[in-house]
């Protein structure tokens, strides 16, 4: 029954904590004008001590100033509340000549009775704080505001470029901007609020001096006191009535430097001053060395220094033999990676063996990563001047606004098994692609117009597979001016990756980074959107229509045509085959752009007539995965012709483009997939109006077509 007691208690105040609130500023006020009996006024006082030790502690232990985002009203408050227990002292002194036992304590004990000791230490500690901890409050309130106002725009791109990215969802994105705004209007609010305490400050010489000439006044003139019993009386009671009140005040101008100082820690201030100060244990021993070296000058005490060596002394043997290690292992002033037993988590090493091993960590699949040898480790390490994990940034950025493909975060690794100069991608796990380079090397490409040969190590351009010199630095400027493209590792690795990553991007585009392109889309253009998912389409069939135009390369960046097209579309029909071939319709300026000359023509290969036929009379729909099934004879005949004219059409200069109509050009792209991956097959359909197509050659089933073998 006292648990319950008590917790409607609390809950009793919580609720009602903005009442309680409220009434307490309403009787701050009240008291500037009602006067006080002194037993009430020492209470209070005594209120305003205890609430600034609270203050002062509370802001001690914030590891954060926005877990302390009510501290400049609360400030205002308090400074309301220590200005009216100032005019109610006031009050007291000038009427009665006495202001209650606190004030009365404050003022003999504390200065012993002396009232000009008591004013010269009073106004010490007014201008301590006023000119040091007041003034360097403001200043950093004042650098802190405009600085975090400055810095807003480039966080909050930040944040829009992590959620486009895919490394946090909306939800994340919205609390982080939140959390933005939160903290510019904390440290805007600060520095308001901490022209309040130097107010207070001003306030308080004034009224001490106030308080000074009227008590004099008042016991000479008026109570016929003799001039030096009304100066030791009211001086002392003004100067205890000063004293009570601006110790509390300087607590709670020392709590506001330390709010708006916690800057760089996660911790609060007294786990960041142990943890930082007793890392070092050496310090201790050289300051112990140096105070036994002022212990042997002569002249100089001798009992201070000796001790405080000693105490030195004593810190360093502690903190070598007990605090250093724990401070390991929780992993202060460890190397990144480094984590001392403690810090393991289940399952690793160094995690204690009576705890089960947690084993869903191993399930996780990195969606890209690239492994290294131990000899190519100087192209990502930026202290060696590696820049590899740069380019990988910028291809990913590259990929975002070219193909529109939020390419996640690619791990890199070191892998002792492989050869020292070669490197694996892998997408979830499984090898997709490999290479070699040479560091020190630079490769270089003979485009066909090099004025001479050059001597290097054999190789091929890991990415297109075209014939490659590795040749020495010495030689870089030789081959240049030879007219040889030279490439170094690092661009090497990076074409090679991009190539898989275009390779590869359907297998990337998963239903999460679908959903996440959609969210992305639903902020700016909602109807599109709702009209689209769930009424219409799925999310796993939008991801359908999206990887098959990632599979022959096209940009899926302007999702909204997309989404638009198959909100027309998908009423019709579900097929994948029908609503991809309309989108790439709904494409064509985008494609057309991609692949025209800068005269506005399109050199392409057409397709015979009987071709077109054969392949449309032979399309089977099994299970819904549409093919042509040609006999082995016509696809024999169709490679052979294509070979030939690609070959003619590449020698003339020009992009390999089969042009077809709209009813079997996937099923043609699919059936030369395997002797031409990267091959162009466009419809008529997605031709615009304006661009000039010129025919180089047909494919063609004339029987005297070379056999292709």
């Amino acid at each position: 029954m006292q648990i319950t007691s008590e917790s409607t208690k609390s809950n009793f105040f919580f609720k009602n904590s903005d009442i309680i609130i409220a009434m307490a500023v309403v009787a701050v006020v009240v008291m500037m004008i009602v006067p006080l009996p002194s037993q009430l006024l020492d209470v209070l006082l005594t209120l305003n001590i205890t609430f600034a030790l609270i203050i002062l502690l509370l802001g001690m232990f914030t590891s954060e100033p926005l877990q302390f985002s009510v501290f400049p009203s609360l400030l205002l408050i308090t400074t309301l509340f220590r200005l009216a227990l100032n005019i109610s002292g006031t009050r007291l002194i000038l009427l009665d000549g006495y202001a209650g036992e606190v004030i009365q304590a404050f003022g003999q004990f504390t200065v012993r009775g002396n009232y000009v000791v008591g004013a010269i230490i009073f106004l010490i500690l007014i201008l301590i704080q006023f000119i040091v901890i007041t003034h360097g409050a403001t200043r950093v309130s004042e650098v802190a505001a405009r600085f975090t106002l400055d810095a807003m725009p480039g966080k909050q791109m930040a944040i829009d470029a992590d959620l486009n990215s895919g490394l946090i969802n909306e939800a994340e994105a919205r609390q982080r901007r939140k959390d933005i705004e939160d903290e510019a209007d904390f440290y805007g609010a600060m520095d308001g609020a901490s022209k309040f305490i130097k107010g207070d400050a001003v306030a308080s010489i004034v009224i001490i001096i106030i308080n000074i000439l009227g008590g004099f006044i008042i016991g000479v003139l008026q109570k016929g006191m003799p001039l030096m019993q009304a100066a030791s009386t009211y001086t002392i009671l003004t100067i205890g009535e000063g004293l009570v009140t601006q110790i509390p005040a300087l607590l709670i101008s020392t709590a506001t430097d330390i709010v708006v100082t916690r800057a760089a820690s996660d911790a609060n201030l007294g786990a960041d001053v142990g943890k930082q100060l007793l890392q070092q244990p050496r310090a201790f021993m050289i300051v112990a060395g140096l105070l036994g070296g002022f212990f042997l000058i002569p002249g100089l005490p001798k009992l201070p220094f000796l001790l405080m060596a000693i105490a030195c002394f004593f810190l360093y043997r502690t903190l070598k033999q007990v605090v250093a290690p724990e401070l390991a292992a929780e992993g202060v002033g460890a190397l990144p990676g480094e984590a001392g037993a403690a810090g393991a988590a289940p399952g690793e090493p160094g995690a204690p063996s009576g705890e089960p091993e947690n084993m869903v960590p191993l399930l996780y699949l990195d969606p890209m990563e690239m492994e290294i040898g131990y000899g190519l480790i100087p192209l990502v390490d930026v202290e060696q001047g590696g820049d590899l994990l740069e380019r990988i940034t910028m291809i990913r950025r590259q990929n975002a606004l070219e193909a529109g493909l939020l390419v996640p975060p690619i791990r890199v690794r070191d892998n002792m098994q492989l050869a020292p100069n070669a490197y694996v991608f892998k997408i979830y796990g499984l090898e997709v692609a490999r290479g070699e380079v040479m560091v020190g090397r630079y490769m270089a490409m003979n485009p066909g117009t090099a004025e001479e040969e050059m001597d290097g190590i054999e190789t091929r351009e890991p990415a297109f597979g075209l014939p490659a010199l590795w040749i020495p630095q010495s030689m870089k400027d030789r081959a240049e001016t030879s007219g040889y493209t030279v490439i170094d590792c690092s661009s090497v690795i990076a074409t090679h990756l991009m190539e898989v990553i275009k390779t590869y991007a359907a297998d990337l585009l998963g239903r999460q980074e679908v959903q996440i392109l959609i969210d992305n889309l639903r902020a700016t253009h909602p109807v599109v959107i709702d009209e689209l998912i769930p009424g219409i389409m799925t999310v796993g069939e939008v991801q359908k229509i999206l990887q098959n135009l990632l599979k022959e390369r096209l940009s899926i960046r302007n999702l909204l045509l997309v989404s638009e097209k198959l909100a027309d579309e998908a009423r019709n029909s579900k097929d994948p085959v029908y609503l991809t071939e309309k989108v790439r319709q709904a494409l064509a300026r985008s494609i057309c752009q991609d692949y025209r000359l800068p005269d506005g023509t399109m050199p392409v290969i057409t397709l015979e007539p009987v071709v077109e036929s054969q392949i449309a009379e032979t399309v089977q729909h099994p299970d819904k995965d549409t093919y042509a099934a040609l006999d082995p004879d016509t696809i024999r005949r169709i490679y052979a012709s294509l070979l030939r004219e690609v070959e003619k059409v590449t020698t003339m200069g020009f992009q390999p483009i089969v042009l077809c109509s709209q009813t079997v050009r996937l099923y043609f792209k699919r059936l030369t997939e395997r002797v031409l991956p990267n091959l162009v097959v466009l419809s008529y359909n997605e031709i615009l109006a304006e661009v000039m197509v010129e025919a180089v050659g047909q494919i063609r089933l004339s029987s005297d077509t070379e056999s292709f073998t």
